[in-house]
This record gives C-alpha cells, structure tokens and sequence, in this order.
C-alpha cells in the first residue's frame, strides 16, 4: 500500500525563495524536506496566473483542456466579465453581484471544464480520502452548503474539504480565516486545519494550499522583507503538520510529500492600461488585463481582426509577445514581427501558448507583458514597486519542486496530478495522459 500523500502549494514562491530560505535557516521545515527529497525547478502554464495555476495543478492539464483562461476574461456565452479577485476594485468595477460568486461557486461548478478531471475526483472514484484546504480548484463529489446562514447554494468538494471557513466538512476549531490577512490569518488557518487532518490521519491525499507568501510578495517584491517573513510563516504552518504527526521523521514515515510553487514572480516598476492602444475601438473589443498578462476578445461586429489588434501593440513598452490564431496556425508576435510559437524561447513555451490559445474562453488575442512592466486591472489597481507574475518569462514562469517519497519526476506543474495517481495506483484519465511528461 502506497504511502499517503500531501501536497503542499506555496503560492507564488520562486525557486530563489526557496532556495534562500533553505539554505539561510529561515526555513526549517522545507529544510528538512529538502533534504530527504528531490528538488528541481518545474515549469508553469500560461498565463501564469493564479486560477489557471492552481486548475493546472488540480487538474493535470493545461487551460486548454480545463477552460480557465485567466485571473479576468470575458464569457461569451453571459456577455459579461469574469474577475476571480485581481483587487476589490476590480471585482467592483466588473460587478459585485457576479464577482463575489465566481471564485467562490462559479469557476469550479460551470467555467471549470466537465471534461477535465480533478485528482479529488479520480482518487476519491478509486475509494480513496481527498482532502483540501483554501485551494481555489476543489471540484469533487461531495455537496457542502456554506457555513453562512441563509446562503443556500452548495458547492461539491473532496471528502474533507475546507474553504476558507465558507465551507468545512468537519468542525476543527480553527480561527476564522480571513480576519486579517495582512498579518498571515489565511495560513493561520489552514495550518490549524491541517495540524486537525494530520493528527486524526483523517486522508489518503491532502492539497495544503498557503497563500501568504504571493500575497506578500506583490506588495514588497519576492526578494522584500515582507515576502521573506511570510515565508517562514509558510515554514511554520508546514512545521505544524510534522508536530500534528509526532515530529518530521514521523511525518515522512506516513506520508510522501510534494512541495511546490504554482508559478514564479518577478519585480515590477512600471504599470500601464492595456486598454489604451485599443482607445478607438473600444466599442468593437473587450480588453481584460490583470498582473502581467492580458487577453483581447473581437465582439461580432468588429471590423479587425487578430493580426490587427497585434500590430496595435507594436512599440507599447509593457508588451512583449502576443499570441494568436491565424489559419489554424499559433502565431506569437514580437519586436514587430510575427513567428510561429515554437520559435519562442520562454521556458516550454510552444506547449503552453498552444494549450493558452485552445482554450475556448481565451481572447482572440493574448499578451505577455515585457519584464518589469505590469497591466492595470479593471479598477486600475497595479503592483508597481511590488512582484507580480502572469507572462511567458521564466521568472514569472518557474516554480521550485520538490518530492519526497513520490517515483515520477515531475517537470511541468501539470505533471504533478498524473504522479499522484500512479503513486497510488489509480489509472490516470485520458484528460492527463496527453499532458503528463511533456518535454
């Protein structure tokens, strides 16, 4: 019988992060998990954002197969803007009576693709225990209703599920989560639901998802004092899970481990409004931006087409490629000249813009921003002078990972699902299968 399994997911931690905090003693948790594992650096999806990250993870498959586009996008079928949280500007300037509910009920129950498989889904199909705490893709079999009286609309997670105290599966005592966010609360939380999972065994498969470290590193930078702190608050919570278990030699007697980012980031120190170059048209398109990547949807009665809205960003600073379709072809424009993707030199980038450019929600056109350079989100709301991520370049792009007792070696963050169900047997869904082990 395979080990059990957890998944730990430090939002936005680069491999530099990692590294340093390691090698410092900042960090004593992912230390000793080092040390007993295998690290290497693993390569993100595009856009790089958060939603399409986490879905990628979950999911085993690129935006492509699971339809999350991105952080902002415009739904066709509803003709209206999809925002998962860029700020509280944003998600009011998008309408808060959508917007509230889309990262919550939304992406997981309709924009969340049928055909792609979440790892709760195949492992719990298989007999077995998932758990997940916060992450932002949870689909499972299983219908909670919110902890909030009166809210009668119900979402369906894994077996023990746990979603910012909105949702919870079991009573677990931990302090409400998002009371001050700031100060590290969310993390706070989720460790002391995973210190509760932990000591009851209560999983075969747990997602321990931390989200302080992104949060922090876009209003400080990833090499800022804020983000250093907010990883060893990170450390912490890990280190809750070995106390949880008797100790870290206990913990890794139990479970294997995965110990991952969902995608780099970088600094920033200049923001512009994507929307700009698109002034005189702005009644023929929809313009959705948001840290540092972006997307462009033709409305039906526009009058240009792909190339032309690629041609608009020649000479704008804050964009380096941009990707479209033309003649079945994936095109990337660049420096004013148009290439097939495969002559990019990103990090894996012909798979990932031709998984970015399949997915059905995607705009007609989308942007990768130049280095050092963010894109505004709808309430105007930027990171400049902070870290951010989304684009095709490899600091936005790679994430350290690291495993411990797992046999696959995982090189893209969508490989990460498939190597979970092999490791416990379970037969991997053909909505992986054509992902897993891409070069």
């Amino acid at each position: 019988m395979a080990r059990k399994l957890v998944l730990i997911v430090v939002d936005g931690m680069t491999p530099a992060a990692f590294e340093r905090a390691v090698e410092g003693g900042r960090a004593p948790a992912m230390a000793f998990l080092a040390e007993h594992g295998d690290y290497r650096q693993a390569t993100s999806v595009f856009p790089s954002l958060t939603p399409v990250c986490l879905t990628s993870i979950a999911t085993g498959a690129g935006p492509g197969v699971h339809h999350i586009p991105s952080l902002v996008w415009w739904s066709r079928q509803e003709r209206r803007i999809v925002e998962y949280g860029s700020s509280f500007a944003a998600l009011r300037a998008a309408g808060l009576s959508h917007s509230l509910l889309d990262p919550i009920f939304n992406m997981n129950a309709s924009h969340l693709s049928p055909d792609a498989v979440t790892v709760y889904e195949a492992l719990e199909d298989a007999g077995l225990v998932s758990a997940a705490v916060n992450i932002t893709c949870y689909r499972g079999r299983n219908r909670y209703l919110p902890t909030l009286p009166g809210v009668g609309r119900a979402a369906y997670g894994p077996r023990r599920f746990f979603f910012y105290g909105l949702f919870e599966s079991d009573r677990t005592g931990a302090p409400f989560a998002v009371r001050n966010r700031r100060a590290g609360s969310v993390d706070v939380y989720a460790a002391a639901v995973g210190r509760w999972l932990v000591t009851r065994d209560g999983f075969d498969f747990f997602a321990f998802y931390l989200s302080g470290y992104d949060f922090a590193s876009h209003a400080s930078g990833p090499e800022g004092e804020a983000a250093e702190h907010a990883l060893e608050q990170a450390d912490a919570a890990i280190g809750a899970l070995f106390d949880a278990a008797g100790g870290p030699d206990e913990f890794l007697d139990r479970y294997a481990v995965v110990l991952m980012s969902d995608h780099g980031q970088t600094a920033v120190g200049q923001a512009a409004r994507l929307q700009e170059p698109f002034a005189d048209i702005a009644d023929e398109v929809v313009v959705t931006a948001s840290n540092r990547a972006g997307q462009v949807y033709l409305l039906p009665h526009a009058r240009v087409d792909a190339a032309g809205l690629a041609r608009r960003l020649d000479g704008f600073p804050a964009v380096e490629v941009t990707l479209r379709r033309e003649d079945g072809e994936a095109v990337a424009r660049r420096d004013g000249a148009d290439a097939p993707v495969e002559k990019l030199d990103h990090p894996h980038a012909e798979w990932r813009a031709r998984s970015a450019l399949a997915n059905p929600n995607a705009g007609e056109l989308l942007v990768s921003a130049a280095e050092g350079w963010e894109l505004a989100d709808l309430g105007g709301h930027h990171h400049a002078g902070g870290g951010s991520h989304g684009s095709l370049v490899a600091g936005d792009s790679f994430a350290p990972l690291l495993t411990v007792g797992l046999g696959a070696e995982p090189q893209l963050i969508t490989d990460v699902a498939p190597a979970v169900l092999e490791h416990f047997g379970v037969l991997v869904p053909a909505s992986m299968e054509a992902l897993a082990g891409v070069g």
